[in-house]
């Protein structure tokens, strides 16, 4: 890469890095994989970054290497590390700005992980079913599918919450 390569390299990177991490945290709902994932993909997008600054959309480029990277890792669960239950020495808490971040990750858990993705796309990222269809390389008509089975199981799970 030349200098001016590496400097669009990482201003593109630096203007997206939070969003890449609350993007891999809604998938994953840990913050240190969400920042394993992140740290994949950009390696991935500095290794393919030619063809990332040239294509149409170089964010959902970006954000296909984001998801994409997160499926993988979860069919590879050797690799994953397991929390233990309690850690010493734990910091209090720090107070979070949406009290109910708690319940949206549990019941992105209820999900699959490409519902879960398909949902994360279509939802938060607003991607059009056809973008979603590309990122994740399935039809359109599975993007579809993932989505009704998807927010049912939202809305069920949601139900069961409130009792």
């Amino acid at each position: 890469m030349t200098r001016g390569d590496d400097r669009e390299f990482h201003e593109f990177v630096e203007a997206r890095m939070d969003r890449w991490r609350r993007s891999a945290y809604l998938m994953c709902q840990d913050w240190h994989t969400a920042d394993d994932l992140v740290s994949i993909a950009v390696t991935k997008v500095y290794r393919h970054w030619r063809d990332v600054r040239r294509a149409d959309n170089p964010e959902a480029y970006a954000q296909k290497i984001l998801t994409r990277s997160w499926l993988n890792e979860r069919r590879r669960p050797w690799r994953r590390e397991w929390p233990a239950e309690r850690l010493p020495d734990r910091p209090d808490a720090v107070p979070d700005r949406v009290t109910d971040r708690e319940s949206l990750g549990r019941l992105l858990q209820s999900l699959g992980p490409r519902q879960r993705a398909v949902l994360i796309l279509r939802f938060y990222y607003d991607y059009s079913a056809e973008q979603t269809a590309e990122m994740l390389q399935v039809s359109v008509g599975t993007v579809k599918s993932q989505t009704a089975r998807g927010l049912r199981t939202l809305r069920l799970s949601a139900d069961s919450l409130r009792g």
